[in-house]
């Protein structure tokens, strides 16, 4: 801003006084012009009056009173020689026509009478001082030339020059003004947009993929960093979804390793376990009904303990390894009512908007999906009330949604993020993998789930492309 305020100020400056020497140029010349006419005709209406016409120098003599007359009333000086240059009547001269035996040499002459007006114009120099002089032919009413006019011309330039002077402090009074304002905003607008890109730099060195990054909020700022800002959020908001796709997927991958090692510890003392009670309780079948009815509790809870294992470790396993799903263009409708016919005593309602609906769906682990969401829902339910569940299925134009709508406690709001992590549960009993194995289906399907929840309940809604 400053550099343009100088540039601006230096050519306006420049352009000024260039502007001002050509107006004074052409003033003058008018001027010389004007006055010339003006001469030209007095010369020539003395000369026809007293009949100087090819008259000789003591004649214009004797009538120099006239001709210094027309010097006062123009205020001006000027000189007159007949055609071959000798002086008839002189006020003024320059020195090397005085020189020259006050005769016009003959160059000047054969300049004079070669262009194509009759007339020179000169630029003089000398002890005088400078000016501007005319030489131009003086002709009859009849156009024959009788005599040439020399007409010197001095340049009045206090006045264009003292206007220029003022116009000039002016101007740099305006222009200082202008500089001293430029350089005051320069400095507000440089320390606003240095401090916004200072504040987008603090937050750009405080990103972390692991931390907790927060937004860019600043208010009134320019477009470009308004611009810049967006980008930033947008950015912060892509690593937050990708922070949390690697968390998610570092926690199943962990949890999966452990369910692979869990699985294998618990499986391998199972079996034997199982036939050494079985065999136990076959050797020791005596006819002491107290001991037998020892074993038999013994048996019995050892076998219910083993069979907990069993169970814990499928589960383990099942989330670590599910197979690959064997997509089978099958009916959603007709599998899913059987799939909540095993229900006995459980209030389900189920609606579907079409009779039929036709997809590529694997039959078994969609069974478990909805046995999953059904027991979460069931286990939901407050306690002394009875659980209530709607199954609805809506077919849409490129895909279909499953709603499972129960009337429970709802998922409180401090643990909603982690309910499709595995291993996360609010029940006392369960391992808090069922939901984490719902999700792991519905996107092997290429579908999503997620859910509403409020304090009359939780709808989980299954969406499956068509």
């Amino acid at each position: 801003m400053i550099i343009l305020v100088l540039m601006a100020c230096l050519l306006i400056l420049f352009a000024t006084y260039y502007q001002y020497q050509n107006e004074s140029i052409d003033y003058n010349i008018f001027r010389l012009n004007r006055k010339e006419i003006q001469l030209r005709k007095q010369i020539n209406y003395l000369v026809e009056k007293n009949n100087l016409l090819n008259k000789k120098y003591d004649l214009w003599n004797s009538y120099n009173d006239e001709f210094n007359a027309v010097i006062k009333i123009h205020n001006v000086n000027y000189s007159v020689f007949d055609v071959n240059g000798k002086a008839l009547f002189t006020s003024f001269l320059p020195l090397k026509i005085i020189a020259n035996s006050y005769s016009l040499d003959e160059e000047l002459l054969s300049e004079i009478i070669s262009n194509s007006d009759r007339r020179y114009l000169e630029k003089n120099d000398d002890e005088i001082g400078k000016f501007q002089s005319s030489y131009s032919v003086l002709k009859d009413k009849f156009g024959n030339p009788y005599g040439i006019l020399f007409f010197p011309y001095f340049e009045d330039v206090s006045f264009s020059e003292n206007e220029l002077n003022t116009f000039l402090q002016s101007l740099y009074k305006i222009y200082l003004i202008m500089l001293l304002v430029a350089i005051v905003l320069a400095y507000f607008i440089s320390k606003y947009i240095s401090r916004s890109l200072e504040t987008i730099r603090m937050k750009i060195d405080q990103t972390g993929l692991l931390k907790q990054n927060e937004k860019i909020q600043l208010k009134n700022a320019p477009r470009d960093i308004a611009s810049l800002i967006n980008s930033y959020n947008d950015m912060i908001d892509e690593l937050e979804k990708s922070a949390e796709l690697l968390a998610r997927n570092q926690r199943e991958q962990a949890w999966q390793e452990m369910a692979k090692q869990v699985a294998h510890e618990i499986k391998n003392p199972l079996t034997p376990m199982r036939l050494t009670v079985q065999s136990f309780q076959r050797k020791f079948s005596g006819k002491d009904s107290e001991n037998i009815k020892k074993i038999a509790e013994f048996s019995e809870i050892l076998m219910e303990q083993i069979d907990t294992m069993s169970e814990v470790a499928n589960a383990f396993s099942d989330f670590a390894t599910l197979p690959t799903p064997k997509l089978i263009k099958s009916d959603l409708v007709k599998i899913t009512r059987r799939s909540l016919e095993i229900f006995d005593g459980i209030d389900i309602r189920f609606k579907s908007s079409h009779r039929e609906i036709k997809l590529p769906l694997d039959r078994t682990q969609w069974i478990r999906v909805i046995t999953n969401l059904i027991q979460n829902g069931i286990q939901a339910s407050r306690q002394g009330k009875q659980p209530k569940i709607i199954v609805d299925i809506i077919k849409e134009i490129k895909s279909v949604k499953i709603k499972f709508i129960d009337n429970g406690i709802g998922i409180p709001e401090s643990i909603q993020s982690k309910v499709f992590e595995p291993k996360f549960t609010t029940k006392t009993k369960g391992m808090g993998l069922g939901l984490g194995i719902v999700k792991n289906i519905i996107d092997s399907h290429n579908g999503t789930i997620k859910y509403e929840t409020g304090k009359k309940g939780t709808t989980f809604i299954v969406t499956l492309e068509i």
